[in-house]
């Protein structure tokens, strides 16, 4: 893929179904309108990140996927399906998870509670045990209440979580909020390992690091609406192309 600046956000995006499509999507709190048209695109199994400074309106995507808005217009497609008017409730059942900035876990129940309680109501969940095996640090720690476990280990039981779900679909906002280098390290493999168990990754990060590592694609928003749809490589090759609507000289 080459580096695209289009206000549309169209992109190659080869053989793959996409996994989520959102079509000219437009988002209001209010009077305020957030999302000016959004065009966006992940593939099944990819990366995709979507970037921007603070108050871009990143997280009101996320929230436009679940229909979390008062009101938006506009398509949201999930696996082909058009889930624009379904309820939050729906769409996660249709397969999308979301792990938000904040309450991550819930901190008074156990890491097998935290891990268990989202997919208690989904059917064709994982054994646990499998889980475990991809993220064999948590086997020692599921009868610890979760709310005294380290950000990066909060982490690993939210990832379990969707791991658990098989959500063909994650919606991660900021997860490296608050995290150490070395555990943003720790966390990169992680989504790596959601997306070669089959999953598709919308992540929201101000990390651009993290972002260009285990990305594929990079869309950058600015003022509601995408701006910017490029690859990690053009990127690299040009960080000008991303900082400029970051706001880094």
């Amino acid at each position: 893929m080459t580096s695209t600046s289009a206000a549309d956000g169209t992109a190659a995006t080869g053989v793959r179904d996409s996994a989520l499509t959102l079509v000219d999507v437009h988002g209001y709190y209010g009077k305020s309108h957030v999302l000016q048209g959004v065009n966006l695109e992940v593939p099944r199994g990819a990366v995709v990140s979507l970037l921007g400074r603070n108050g871009v309106g990143k997280t009101t995507t996320l929230r436009a996927v679940l229909n979390l808005l008062p009101r938006k217009s506009g398509q949201v497609r999930v696996a082909g399906t058009d889930v624009t008017r379904w309820s939050t409730d729906a769409i996660a059942r249709h397969g999308v998870s979301y792990m938000p900035q904040e309450a991550k876990i819930f901190p008074d129940l156990t890491v097998r509670e935290n891990i268990e309680i989202a997919a208690s109501t989904m059917p064709g969940r994982r054994p646990l045990d499998e889980v475990l095996d991809d993220l064999p640090a948590l086997r020692t720690m599921l009868a610890q209440v979760a709310g005294t476990l380290s950000g990066g280990q909060q982490q690993m039981a939210a990832i379990a979580r969707s791991l658990l779900m098989q959500s063909p679909l994650v919606l991660m906002d900021e997860p490296s909020d608050g995290l150490m280098p070395k555990l943003v390290q720790d966390l990169g493999g992680l989504i790596r390992l959601l997306a070669g168990n089959g999953m598709a990754i919308l992540l929201v990060e101000q990390n651009l690091e993290l972002a260009l590592a285990v990305s594929e694609r990079i869309y950058v928003m600015e003022k509601g609406q995408i701006r910017l749809c490029t690859d990690p490589e053009a990127a690299r090759r040009d960080p000008s192309i991303i900082y400029k609507y970051l706001g880094v000289s």
